[in-house]
């Protein structure tokens, strides 16, 4: 017997974007899709470019913050690009192109002066700076904007002075090195923030392609920019300030928005204190939204992680110190003017925390030291400052630690800075 009705026999979605359902209809199966015919042509228009420059399984796929963050790095790489374009067209008027007096052998060594400075400056910086730049991701991304900047604007002024302008393009080298490396540390760092399928390369290649786009709108604009401002400075310097202005704007927006779930120094410092000051916990977006986003230069006493025991202890008598009642795989101690952790090899990612979070208050604790204060005295009252934060820890840091997962944050790993020096001390605590 043969029936008009259509059975459902499943449906299927694709993410978000569109679902399906199988009917069957006179023994047959149909498979149609969901919602009006009319906006087919439309999603399969808007279909086709997610694809191509969104990650596959998008919006499910990355993080909260991929959309927006996308949308302020977009308008920076366009701002960025223009900016480029007119360093690059001042750049190549400096090294003789245009002018018949110019040789080729004084623009190549130009050239390659300041490429090779630009190599030197970028193993050096990734030596010195490089553990850096995952645990404060969001300042030394913006520090590489303003740098690339700082860098372009040298470009246009370098064919202005002659006399230095080998120089003057050394540097600029140097300083776009710097910028290469903080720049593409950084963007990883947030890919791996954003990435919530195990999916890095995806969102980095589908960045690349979005990069591309952008530059490829610059390259379009650029062409009529350059008839324009050519042997223009004042036209010249007043495009590439306005550039300038929305792709440090844009940079800063980009960063604001990066709601990260791990915890670093600045956001579990923010966190603590909030929960010392009213017992209340603060979310990832509102500790984020706290967050500095710009390197600090103000004198504060500084924490170093994961360092050698004589950094923290420089006697036996310090060791006892040290280890009065503490059963925690580290040790804490001042020196220097300085906090300092070193770690045991069984220490777990909880026991890094609790360590951060002393050493967050033993620094604010700490007042410089007064040229009245006998070093001796001034290093008993610090031993007394640990002490108490040792009692302090034992009383509020497994409430705080439950607290700080119920709030969302991932207490499975944490971006701390961690040095790789690990001790075992023979001596038992008191």
């Amino acid at each position: 017997m043969h029936t008009d009705r259509s059975v459902v026999l499943a449906t299927e979605r694709y993410g978000n974007a569109e679902s399906w359902t199988y009917l069957a209809k006179d023994r047959v199966m149909e498979r149609r899709r969901d919602g009006s015919e009319g906006e087919s042509r439309g999603n399969s228009i808007i279909g086709v470019f997610k694809s191509v420059f969104l990650p596959q399984g998008y919006p499910e796929s990355v993080s909260d913050d991929y959309l927006q963050y996308q949308f302020w790095d977009t308008v920076q790489a366009f701002s960025s690009s223009l900016s480029g374009t007119l360093a690059t067209q001042a750049s190549l008027k400096g090294v003789g192109v245009g002018n018949q007096e110019a040789t080729v052998a004084a623009a190549t060594v130009t050239w390659l002066l300041r490429d090779g400075t630009g190599m030197l400056g970028r193993i050096l910086f990734a030596w010195q700076k490089g553990n850096k730049l995952d645990s404060e991701s969001k300042k030394w991304r913006l520090f590489a904007d303003v740098l690339n900047d700082i860098a372009m604007f040298m470009e246009i002024s370098a064919p202005y002075f002659p006399a230095c302008f080998t120089l003057i393009v050394c540097t600029a080298g140097i300083f776009k090195s710097l910028v290469g490396v903080a720049g593409g540390a950084t963007r990883a760092a947030l890919t791996v923030h954003q990435a919530r399928r195990d999916n890095m390369a995806d969102i980095s290649a589908k960045d690349g392609s979005q990069e591309t786009l952008v530059n490829l709108a610059g390259l379009l604009v650029s062409l009529i920019l350059i008839p324009l401002v050519t042997d223009n400075l004042i036209l010249t310097l007043s495009l590439f300030f306005l550039f300038t202005v929305l792709h440090l704007f844009a940079n800063y927006k980009a960063v604001r928005s990066v709601v990260m779930e791990t915890l670093n120094e600045a956001r579990l410092s923010i966190v603590l204190q909030q929960y010392l000051s009213d017992g209340r916990m603060l979310s990832p977006l509102e500790a984020n939204q706290r967050e500095p986003v710009f390197l600090e230069f103000r004198k504060t006493v500084p924490i170093k992680l994961g360092v050698r025991l004589q950094e923290v202890v420089q006697s036996p008598e310090e060791l006892n110190l040290a280890l009065k009642e503490n059963n925690m795989p580290y040790l804490l101690g001042v020196q220097n003017g300085c906090v300092c952790v070193c770690l045991g090899p069984e220490a777990s990612v909880h026991d890094e925390i609790r360590a951060m979070c002393q050493a967050v208050l033993l620094s604010s604790m700490l007042s410089p030291p007064t040229s009245r204060e006998h070093p001796t005295q001034q290093q008993q009252r610090n031993w007394e400052m640990v002490h108490e934060t040792h009692k302090l820890l034992d009383t509020i840091f497994n409430p705080f630690l439950k607290g700080v997962e119920a709030a969302g944050w991932d207490i499975k790993r944490t971006l701390l800075d961690w040095d790789e020096w690990r001790v075992e001390w023979k001596i038992k605590s008191i």
